[in-house]
Parts: structure tokens; C-alpha cells; sequence
């Protein structure tokens, strides 16, 4: 998965949103004003760091060692660093990338969650 596709995936969400607070090479992703992802889409090797759920976390992180880390500079019961060097299959990132968003979208207020869901 390229920088490009990874940023077109993360946009594709419902009120998916890219945002730049804390510098310019820094893409922080949001739906309703709340970070789902958030990449140096120019670093190399290209990682994100995604919203997970505490016990798949720690499963994935043993499944892919060194591949999905505890989230840099995140909680990291929660968040995790996922490399996308293509060493994981693009399926499994899009995955994560998707059940990242929903969790974040979980979370939001009901009267937000369904405005999500209007067309």
C-alpha cells in the first residue's frame, strides 16, 4: 500500500476528515473531530498508528511482531503502529484501518453516530 492509497482509504470513511495540528508531514485523520489515524505519510517505512481494541492489541502484536508495535507516542492499550511496507497483506491494514474508524465512531454521542448513518 502506497502513502497515496493508505491517505484515499482513510479518507473514504463517512465525515472522514485530514488534519495537520502538529506539522505539516504529520496527516491526523478524524471523523467528527475525533483522530482514528495518524501517519508520516512521507516517512519511511510508512506506519500508522491505529485505534484498537485492548485485546485484539495485544493478540495482533504477537501475531505480526515487529510489524504492529504498541502505538508510538499513544496509549498503548489502545493504540497500535502498524507498518504498511507491504510486509503485512494490504487486506489485513484496511481492516485495521476500518476497525479503527468504527471504534472511534463507537464512542461519539448518539445524536453524532446517527447523523453519521443519514446519506
Amino acid at each position: 500500500m502506497t502513502p497515496q492509497e493508505l491517505r484515499t482509504l482513510c479518507l473514504s470513511f463517512n465525515a472522514a476528515v485530514e488534519e495537520f495540528p502538529f506539522n505539516p508531514e504529520t496527516s491526523v485523520f478524524k471523523v467528527l473531530g475525533k483522530m482514528f489515524a495518524l501517519s508520516s505519510l512521507e516517512g519511511t517505512p510508512l506506519t500508522v498508528n491505529l485505534k484498537c481494541d485492548p485485546e485484539d492489541a495485544v493478540r495482533l502484536r504477537g501475531e505480526h511482531e515487529g510489524l504492529i508495535i504498541p502505538g508510538w507516542h499513544m496509549n498503548k492499550r489502545h493504540w497500535n503502529t502498524v507498518t504498511v511496507d507491504g510486509s503485512l497483506p494490504d487486506r489485513l491494514v484496511r481492516e485495521l484501518v476500518e476497525d479503527s474508524y468504527d471504534l472511534v465512531v463507537a464512542g461519539l454521542p448518539r445524536a453524532e453516530r446517527l447523523r453519521l448513518d443519514r446519506p
